[in-house]
């Protein structure tokens, strides 16, 4: 079984992106990833999954999330009501014990990829509590008064969209990069790859329009490599020419079907107010 990422026929991935996976996997790290949102973060994971052969385990983080909710859980009011039933389950504990992420992979005979997904949103105090996890691979279960311990050590990717910074002690123990924008020919890739029949004259005009919206300042939130992906979707479905595209463009028109790109109304009315300035100048 492979322990090499070389992409696959479904992510475009950069050398140096695939340097940084086989690092990770090679130094028995967690690959700590960051980017903007849309740029690739979680399907790498999927994809590392299916390229290895691999199981892919996702614990998806929110607000909420704790450091215990990955090890395990202990149902407390499940074991009252059968104690009340009479249920011959409540003289086991373990049966009121759920397993989490972390101890789901640990269990596997075969290495799984361990996806920690959004890692940002949780308290800052959430990464330093799975320090002792990632690196040692065990945790103790005190209700059980057991250590758990990985068979083999899970292929860990960590997603962070820089919501807010990590603790120094945390990324210590990771391999980190961060995936860049990706250039107009990666772009271009990209399309290929997901739209092969696609007019090349209408991914053209639409990535000029793509890139010259990502280019405006202050833009609260700049459209993403996936929202280009449902956009063109959406011009391809409502049969939009190139020659319209850049009819717009050149008048400094909103681009039709900009809700795929534009996803609140400040964006909105700051190009509208760009583009006539613009046409003022002239």
């Amino acid at each position: 079984m492979t322990t090499r990422f070389h992409g696959t026929d479904r992510y475009v991935a950069s050398d140096d992106l695939m340097l940084a996976v086989n690092a990770a996997i090679t130094l028995e790290r967690p690959l700590l990833v960051k980017g903007e949102p849309g740029t690739g973060k979680t399907m790498l994971a999927e994809e590392i999954a299916r390229a290895l052969g691999r199981e892919l385990i996702v614990w998806p983080i929110k607000s909420t999330t704790k450091a215990p909710h990955g090890l395990y859980e202990y149902d407390a009011v499940s074991r009252l009501r059968d104690s009340q039933l009479g249920d011959a389950r409540v003289h086991d504990i373990r049966n009121y014990i759920v397993k989490g992420k972390l101890w789901q992979a640990f269990e596997m005979d075969v290495a799984p990829v361990l996806l920690i997904d959004e890692i940002d949103k949780a308290d800052i105090e959430f990464p330093n509590d799975l320090l002792r996890e990632l690196d040692q691979m065990e945790f103790f279960v005190h209700e059980t008064q057991e250590f758990i311990r990985a068979r083999v050590r899970p292929i860990i990717l960590i997603t962070s969209n820089n919501e807010k910074e990590l603790p120094d002690a945390f990324l210590r123990r990771c391999f980190f990069h961060y995936i860049r924008f990706p250039d107009r020919d990666t772009l271009q890739d990209i399309i290929d790859l997901h739209y092969p029949q696609l007019e090349s004259a209408l991914t053209r005009e639409a990535l000029e329009v793509f890139l010259g919206l990502r280019e405006l300042n202050g833009l609260k939130k700049r459209p993403t490599t996936s929202e280009l992906l449902d956009w063109l979707k959406l011009l391809t479905r409502e049969a939009i020419s190139p020659a319209t595209l850049a009819e717009g463009r050149n008048k400094g028109e909103l681009p039709p079907l900009a809700g795929a790109l534009l996803k609140n109304e400040q964006d909105i009315q700051l190009f509208e107010r760009l583009m006539q300035m613009a046409r003022g100048r002239r």
